[in-house]
């Protein structure tokens, strides 16, 4: 061959787009697609996007095969670069075309460094002789990654390549993935919802906040939450009767029980009442004033999350409240959705009184900026800071919570200028 190496331009059309939105599928298909033309690979480094598209590419001793994809198109771009003779990169090209689902493909191929074009010049490397054997090269390692961005911003974290659990349900995509440094994580169509390692941090604020600035809760509604975490955490008070949760997913259940059963814990508690429903539908014909807390766990203002995002359903929810009774909703980071950050709290304070509405803040590593916020709503004027600082210690230190405790309590109510300002707009 009079080239040092073999590049070959790739575009594979009418792939699946499933295939193409699935980062582990397309990372063991370009490494085997690699090792099955004979090339020794040396690592791997995939990405999947949100809301979809993959990332990645594949070093070998021979060169790399990388690849980008548009799922929306089952489109497949592919670099097939390979030195020597001892690799045939067209074994991997007919690989993946099988891989992928693709009807066709087109390539290009190029021969990188003309032989006749180059000369050859013979050097040696000087080194310290360091008295060690050479190491030989190592095994495999293999980088892949959930990637969640939008325009401007992104979040990654690697995972093992081990897709725990994934199925599509009527409403949306659901996912659990190996990570690395926070453990197993729940997705719901590409969008982090919560992992092991920091769930609780979120669970323990938009439950324990509310439940002892009241001091009397007897009945909660939990709407959405199906991971289970906001019920395990209410029902560790003891003067709570009844829970009622209402997930519209029952993938969602499944999954968390399978993949993340630390949340998932409080299923069977015999205080609780679990239904898979609409949560919109149930409060419409929910009995007035029939819970002292209403906590609406849902995910962003996106896909079967969208519809609990309105003033009509706020407004049922005002009804369903008991006169002392508290609303707790998830109400997004002020930095990553600042435009619904400020038009839910507008909404809130149309229907609960401009002084009845608090904004309070947790750290969440693991959703965007790592800031978020959750709303109190009050309707008969409970005030957050009116808390039972004896009481609030005694339980975090007897449940041995992670996160909540009487000092924060507090202290999630003192906002950043910023966020204060975004309030007053």
């Amino acid at each position: 061959m009079d080239a040092l190496g073999r590049h070959i331009l790739v575009e594979f059309y009418n792939c699946s787009p499933e295939l193409m939105n699935d980062v582990v599928h397309i990372e063991n298909s370009m490494v085997e697609a690699a090792e099955t033309a004979g090339a020794t690979v040396i690592n791997s480094t995939f990405h999947h996007f949100s809301p979809y598209g993959v990332s990645g590419v594949v070093v070998i001793q021979e060169s790399h095969l990388a690849i980008h994809t548009w799922p929306e198109y089952g489109y497949a771009a592919v670099d097939l670069f390979t030195c020597g003779e001892t690799v045939d990169p067209w074994v991997s090209y007919d690989f993946l075309q099988k891989a992928f689902k693709a009807s066709h493909g087109s390539s290009m191929e190029c021969r990188r460094g003309q032989q006749s074009l180059l000369q050859r010049t013979d050097f040696t490397v000087e080194a310290r002789d360091s008295g060690q054997q050479i190491v030989p090269i190592p095994k495999i390692t293999r980088d892949v990654w959930f990637t969640e961005r939008d325009e401007n911003i992104a979040l990654s974290l690697k995972h093992t390549g081990n897709q725990l659990y994934k199925k599509q349900s009527p409403y949306q995509k659901v996912e659990v993935f190996e990570t690395l440094a926070y453990g197993n994580m729940l997705t719901l169509d590409g969008m982090v919802m919560c992992t092991q390692k920091d769930e609780y941090v979120y669970h323990e604020m938009i439950t324990h906040v509310p439940v002892m600035s009241h001091g009397n809760v007897k009945r909660a509604l939990v709407i959405g939450g199906g991971d289970g975490g906001t019920v395990r955490e209410l029902l560790r008070h003891d003067q709570i009767n009844e829970v009622v949760l209402v997930e519209i997913d029952a993938l969602v259940i499944e999954a968390c029980k399978e993949h993340l059963p630390e949340t998932a814990s409080a299923f069977d508690h015999p205080k609780l009442k679990l239904l898979v429903a609409d949560g919109i539908k149930y409060i419409q014909e929910c009995a007035n004033e029939a819970f002292d807390l209403i906590i609406v766990d849902s995910a962003d203002p996106v896909g079967p999350g969208e519809g609990l995002f309105t003033a009509e359903f706020y407004q049922e929810v005002y009804r369903c409240l008991t006169p002392n009774g508290i609303m707790i909703t998830q109400s997004e980071s002020p930095r990553f959705n600042t435009k619904v950050f400020v038009e839910i709290y507008d909404t809130y304070r149309g229907i609960f009184g401009q002084e009845n509405v608090h904004c309070y803040l947790a750290a969440i590593p693991t959703y965007p900026t790592g800031t978020w916020s959750f709303s109190f709503s009050s309707k008969g004027g409970v005030h957050p800071k009116q808390v039972n600082m004896e009481q609030a210690a005694a339980f975090s230190r007897e449940h041995n919570l992670r996160y909540y405790n009487e000092d924060i309590h507090q202290a999630a109510f003192a906002l950043p200028n910023f966020v204060k300002d975004l309030l007053k707009k």
